[in-house]
């Protein structure tokens, strides 16, 4: 029955996958922390975040969660599978970020070329840190769900051309608001899916292999304790 939900078939196995789910997706956001801290312009949902975190005074975190939220919200109105790794994902980045910058973990680059290693470095840590996320096989993050959500209904439309309107659109709304839109935002646009490609490769990880399991089967399989 569970066949399809590897390493989910059991209470145990989802307590196990969650947790690692968590602190992947919490090292995820030192990797986004490294891109921002670059300082020669934020990836495109990050303009967003810190264009609405720079215009009504909130945490990035805050600004983070809203997004995703709203975004998660989106996906449930289009009827896309819900992972309960979804909502980890909503709520540990953004306050992941918050957390490195409470500490000052990394000073804000002030040359371009440390800038554009700082920038690449972080892109390899959303890279291998999203491999970990996606292997839990508890759903994908909010973001990717509504791409795919959005790429079956326009039915004409590429993922490809899907996916750089989104980019667009965040890039777009942030920057009105305030958000830092730089050669960074660009590198992140353009790198970040060939630098996820290589590290999947690396790891020899097929992500459309995985099947993930959904809030209704991962409570169905918890009340069952098998």
């Amino acid at each position: 029955m569970f066949d399809k939900y590897k390493g989910n078939d059991s209470a145990k196995a989802i307590v196990v996958n969650m947790v690692l789910a968590a602190v992947s997706l919490f090292v995820n956001g030192f990797g986004v922390y490294l891109t921002i801290q670059a300082n020669i312009g934020a990836s495109p949902w990050d303009v967003l975040n810190l264009g609405l975190s720079n215009t009504f005074g909130i945490l990035y975190g805050t600004a983070s969660i809203l997004v995703s939220c709203t975004i998660l919200g989106i996906d449930i109105l289009l009827k896309e599978s819900i992972g309960v790794a979804m909502i980890i994902d909503a709520f540990v980045v953004g306050k992941s970020v918050d957390f490195f910058n409470s500490i000052n973990a990394v000073e804000k680059s002030n040359s371009l070329v440390s800038s554009i290693i700082m920038m690449v470095i972080g892109l390899f840590i959303l890279a291998y840190t999203q491999y970990i996320y996606m292997k839990a096989s508890l759903g994908c993050g909010p973001r990717d769900t509504l791409l795919i959500g959005l790429t079956r209904r326009t039915k004409k439309a590429s993922i490809g051309v899907v996916s750089i309107g989104l980019l667009a659109t965040a890039t777009l709304i942030g920057w009105a608001l305030g958000g830092p839109v730089g050669i960074g935002t660009f590198i992140c646009a353009f790198g970040a899916g060939p630098i996820m490609q290589f590290a999947f490769y690396t790891v020899k990880f097929n992500a459309t292999e995985i099947k993930h399991q959904n809030i209704a089967q991962t409570i169905k399989t918890i009340k069952g304790g098998v």
